[in-house]
């Protein structure tokens, strides 16, 4: 069996609900693969639509009043998704084969180092009559890219039918999942934020995910971890119902987009070391228990592991970086996503987001406390949906009308699910709130008020711009657009196109202006020391327990800093040297003064 070797080394990650909703459609055909967050049926209904017209393909509506129609939209909207990539594909390797411009140009998109590029430049420098060999070339060495979905598997209330519960299979995560699974691709879900056992169990239902008798798996399983140790443990539970992990995909706590899950003081570069020191491990552990759930199932048993690939994303920002994390630490590719929400060839953003983005400075990039998850949330200040939310605020009508009820995953007032971002929601709780005023302070009023109100409806907030940007209607209540960048992305101030954002992850060129920007490993410590400092504001005198968490996460802080001071001393990757080993004894200074009660 011939696997065809993706010509890229990055990947786009999935970004908010509306961000890489149509990333495929736009930049498969280069070979560059990309998630789409697959959580909200009514956006991917719309878009289903909208490129069934664009397109001329046909589209019948999935009513809601259809029992499984969560899950049978997006099976249908991945459908069409891979057959426009196919078409788009067809239409790219055509133009590769008949137009030298077209090809050069191309070329000029691959890495630096590449069999694939070689063979391309091959026939770029030869009489340009061999449109026949290079169809025949790319038939043999190029593929679309994947066409990857997320699963945020915490997003994953149950749901009614008037008052009666549904069983578990129509919950959001799982309904999502069914659809990924009934589709016709040959791709991979990412699964994220964390275990979800019933979720886990769930993927057992289906074959596509157990290997044939090539050995192949049409669908994949993707990862998402934050440390080895997660890794280890998920990957173990997997194996034991039949599904192989293909991908652990490493993405810093702090130094990434959408939401922020810290680890307990464990930096990037160690957790990578982890990853890289004991990658065997990984796959033989899961390995013994893959082939044996597979025996009791009577299923088709490979006589090695399969393939394992180790990613990382989270903060990365130039070619350096990007050709470090491949080569120290032996990752199959990088995940570059906040930068990609300057290039409108690839992410689906407003005019006036991307706007927003470009004219923001450091301060304006912020970790915020306005996802109803109750998890770190990374965004931008001054969106419209900041506007419109204080707004509301201001005219004592707090909350979302929350249409959409996918975070709806608070039981206190309602046993369906009611999300804290919600009107009935704020509205139940500044009720309460007054009831108490006159026994508290005017300080921790203000503080308790702002606590409820900070609330945003990300479910429609991180869908808007995908129907501004394409003209499709707004229904309902307005709520503006949140956006999702890590703190990474202040140091990319100007629309670019795709050609030049590929460009400069490959090290032809630089899209950066701003030369005072850190390195990412630099970056991620200083975020890692200002969480800890804010988070010992908020203890006061600290139990035993929480002293014992908080001396483990300086400790770790610490061991990544002589961790880094070693890995740097020893490698001249990186021209910034010396800066980087006295920003790190400046660093471990600070830690040293940090105390704990």
């Amino acid at each position: 069996m011939t696997t065809i070797k993706n010509p890229h080394s990055f990947h786009i990650p999935v970004m908010g609900l509306a961000y890489t909703i149509d990333t495929p459609i736009k930049v498969a055909q280069f070979g560059i693969d990309s998630v789409i967050s697959i959580v909200d049926d009514e956006l991917i209904e719309k878009m289903h639509a909208f490129y069934s017209e664009k397109f001329e393909l046909p589209y019948k509506e999935i009513s809601k009043k259809v029992l499984d129609y969560r899950a049978e939209r997006i099976t249908a909207y991945l459908n069409t998704v891979d057959k426009i990539v196919k078409q788009k594909y067809e239409g790219f390797c055509a133009e590769l084969a008949n137009s030298q411009k077209a090809l050069n140009n191309f070329i000029e998109m691959l890495p630096k180092v590449s069999d694939f590029r070689k063979g391309l430049q091959f026939y770029a420098s030869s009489p340009f009559d061999k449109t026949n060999e290079i169809r025949s070339f790319l038939t043999k060495h190029f593929r679309p890219g994947a066409i990857d979905v997320n699963i945020m598997t915490k997003v994953d209330k149950a749901n009614y039918s008037n008052d009666d519960v549904l069983p578990f299979c129509y919950n959001d995560a799982h309904a999502s999942l069914r659809g990924f699974a009934h589709s016709g691709l040959e791709s991979s879900v990412v699964l994220s934020a964390g275990m979800n056992p019933s979720l886990y169990n769930y993927l057992a239902e289906f074959p596509d995910f157990f290997p044939d008798e090539s050995g192949k798996l049409k669908k994949k399983v993707i990862l998402k971890v934050s440390d080895f140790r997660s890794a280890l443990i998920q990957s173990k539970f997997l194996a034991k119902k039949g599904i192989w992990v293909s991908e652990y995909r490493i993405e810093s706590g702090l130094n990434c987009g959408g939401h922020a899950f810290a680890t307990n003081g464990l930096l990037l570069g160690p957790i990578l070391e982890e990853f890289k020191q004991q990658r065997q491990e990984l796959i033989n552990s899961a390995y013994e228990l893959w082939i044996k759930e597979l025996e009791q199932k009577q299923a088709f048993i490979p006589k090695e592991p399969l393939e394992v690939k180790i990613t990382v994303q989270g903060g990365v920002g130039t070619a350096v970086e990007h050709q470090f994390l491949l080569e120290y630490y032996k990752t199959d590719s990088v995940g570059w996503g906040s930068p990609f929400l300057l290039v409108p060839e690839a992410t689906t953003t407003d005019v006036a987001t991307r706007k927003l983005l470009i004219e923001a400075t450091e301060e304006d990039f912020y970790k915020s406390n306005i996802s109803p998850l109750g998890v770190p949330f990374n965004t931008v200040k001054g969106t419209t949906n900041d506007y419109i939310k204080s707004n509301r605020i201001e005219q004592n009508k707090a909350g979302s009308s929350c249409p959409k009820k996918l975070l709806a995953l608070h039981n206190e007032y309602d046993e369906k699910g009611i999300c804290t971002a919600s009107r009935k929601y704020q509205k139940r709780k500044l009720f309460e709130l007054e009831q108490c005023k006159h026994a508290i302070s005017e300080t921790d009023y203000k503080e308790k008020h702002d606590t409820i109100v900070v609330k945003s409806c990300l479910c429609v907030g991180l869908a808007n711009s995908a129907y501004m940007e394409n003209d499709i209607q707004i229904k309902g209540e307005e709520q503006g657009v949140v956006i999702c960048p890590g703190p990474n992305m202040v140091y990319f101030d100007k629309e670019v196109c795709l050609y030049d954002m590929v460009r400069h992850i490959y090290g032809y060129s630089s899209v950066l202006q701003n030369a005072n920007r850190p390195n990412m490993f630099i970056k991620e410590l200083k975020l890692y020391i200002n969480y800890l400092k804010e988070q010992l504001s908020f203890e006061g005198d600290m139990p035993a327990i929480q002293l014992k968490k908080w001396s483990v996460f300086k400790d770790n802080l610490l061991a990544g800093i002589n961790y880094y001071e070693k890995l740097f001393c020893d490698n001249d990757f990186f021209e910034e040297q010396e800066k980087i080993l006295s920003k790190l004894e400046y660093y471990r200074i600070q830690m040293k003064n940090i105390q704990l009660n």
